[in-house]
């Protein structure tokens, strides 16, 4: 793919509509953007500029903050018929959060990373703020892509983490022995641990969601301080993250069925 004409170009507005998505809903200036997928300034502009003349994007000329689009909408509203699966998780991120008091989340995998597609807010007022919707973490990186991570097969574990490389980012303990290390805990009890990995004091847990093919490819996660993430209250949060993670995977599969049927 790379030796095809303008591949380099269509690659390179992906990652700046990523930026600017992850940045939602407050937006995001040009520099930012070209910091977080490596271009120079004046690349970005233009790539932002005219993502923006065709509606992509709009621009706050009084903030300098560019924004999705209404163009994206729309195109949004239409894939939604094919991929939109939220709904389906919607009553089970709800349950959780009433369960828990916890912050709930429904999440996404895109490619190596995981996206944040829905959230709901628990009773306990002190909470954790690492996620919202929109924002996007590699794979093994957030207790939603360890979840997800830990449930692919063998080979394509042993190759995300022969590639990846998340230390500079994301510090050692997510190199791949550690990495490693928390895969096999996740496999072990169904469900994925975060003890504050991203932000000193904000844990999460969460669990795999699978398609209609038995591939994770969403995951149900919980956020919040580490004193209610304590040892003996995580076998609790794991059993209804799991019981969530099932009923979701089952209307999956159901809808799915259905579709094919029909």
């Amino acid at each position: 793919m790379a030796d095809v004409p303008g591949t380099q170009s269509i690659g390179r507005a992906a990652s700046v509509l990523r930026a600017v998505s992850a940045a939602m809903p407050a937006g995001i200036g040009t520099s930012p953007v070209a910091g977080a997928v490596g271009l120079s300034r004046p690349t970005a502009h233009r790539i932002l500029a005219s993502l923006a003349a065709e509606g992509f994007l709009d621009h706050d000329a009084a903030t300098g903050r560019w924004l999705l689009g209404p163009e994206l909408y729309l195109l949004g509203a239409i894939a939604a018929e094919r991929y939109d699966v939220t709904e389906l998780a919607r009553e089970s991120v709800r349950e959780l959060a009433a369960d828990t008091g916890e912050s709930a989340f429904f999440s996404a995998r895109r490619g190596d990373e995981t996206v944040c597609l829905m959230r709901e807010e628990g009773s306990f007022p002190i909470r954790s703020f690492v996620l919202h919707e929109g924002v996007r973490f590699p794979l093994g990186v957030a207790s939603a892509g360890l979840a997800i991570l830990a449930f692919l097969p063998d080979d394509a574990v042993a190759a995300y983490l022969s590639s990846a490389d998340l230390t500079d980012r994301y510090g050692p303990s997510h190199a791949a022995e550690p990495l490693r290390r928390r895969i096999a805990a996740t496999r072990s009890t169904g469900y994925s641990v975060n003890p504050g990995l991203i932000v000193e004091g904000s844990w999460g847990m969460g669990a795999a969601v699978f398609d209609a093919s038995g591939r994770p490819a969403w995951a149900l996660s919980l956020t919040g301080i580490e004193s209610r993430f304590s040892r003996d209250r995580q076998p609790e949060l794991g059993r209804l993250l799991l019981e969530q993670a099932h009923d979701v995977t089952q209307r999956i599969r159901s809808v799915t069925s259905s579709a094919r049927r029909a």
